[in-house]
């Protein structure tokens, strides 16, 4: 399955990769061999990189934060002050997403969205710390239904400069639910309250929408 959001790149490289193929067929050997090579390289990259995998939340993923991206887990602190959106204290898992990994971004939590903002800015590495504030940016605020807020970021890096996302304020949304994409390598910042148990170090390798990054209190269990 391919993202949609690559259905136009995705287009033009399979065309391209066609072409090249096609070239290849009445050039002599050695050259045939590397329109080949060209052509498998250019179609098999696009394919690969906007590949769309099904994902199964867990069960019991309303009670859960889970990962929005995949990638590697290169960031776990508490923040005082959090972010304005969160409050006054707040934990932050970042993820860095290389070009080898699924860009589709997942829902981390089940709620409401009250606070979507898009934030211009550079394109520095997006392994690089500062970077979280620094970098091209999204940022999608939701409310729990336990009444806690949650806040993730999607974060342009030095070659990803091309950030979509299609929810809005008041969308209810579920957790594990496709919701936008970050073209090639690039960063991905999550902040939950301070009363989240996180359940991830980093070093972690997520998957998005089934890798569950921490959950809710206990106490916030429906009867």
């Amino acid at each position: 399955m391919i993202a949609r959001e690559g259905y136009g790149i995705a287009g033009v490289a399979l065309a391209l990769s066609a072409a090249l193929g096609g070239v290849g067929l009445f050039l002599p050997w050695p050259w045939s061999a590397l329109f080949f090579a060209a052509a498998a390289g250019l179609g098999g990259g696009a394919l690969l990189f906007f590949r769309d995998p099904v994902r199964t939340p867990p069960p019991d993923a309303d009670r859960m934060v889970l990962a929005p991206a995949d990638g590697k887990v290169v960031l776990v602190e508490h923040e005082a002050p959090g972010p304005p959106y969160v409050g006054s204290e707040a934990q932050k898992v970042s993820i860095f997403l290389s070009l080898f990994d699924v860009h589709v971004n997942r829902i981390p939590a089940s709620g409401v969205v009250e606070h979507v903002a898009y934030i211009p800015g550079d394109w520095l590495a997006a392994w690089r710390p500062e970077a979280s504030e620094r970098n091209e940016r999204s940022e999608i605020g939701l409310r729990h239904p336990s009444g806690r807020r949650v806040l993730f970021r999607q974060i342009a890096g030095a070659v990803a400069r091309r950030i979509a996302y299609r929810v809005k304020k008041g969308d209810r949304v579920e957790a594990g639910q496709r919701f936008g994409i970050i073209k090639f390598g690039s960063r991905m910042d999550v902040f939950v309250p301070g009363d989240v148990v996180l359940d991830v170090s980093v070093g972690d390798r997520v998957r998005a929408g089934e890798t569950m990054l921490g959950h809710f209190p206990v106490a916030d269990r429906k009867p």
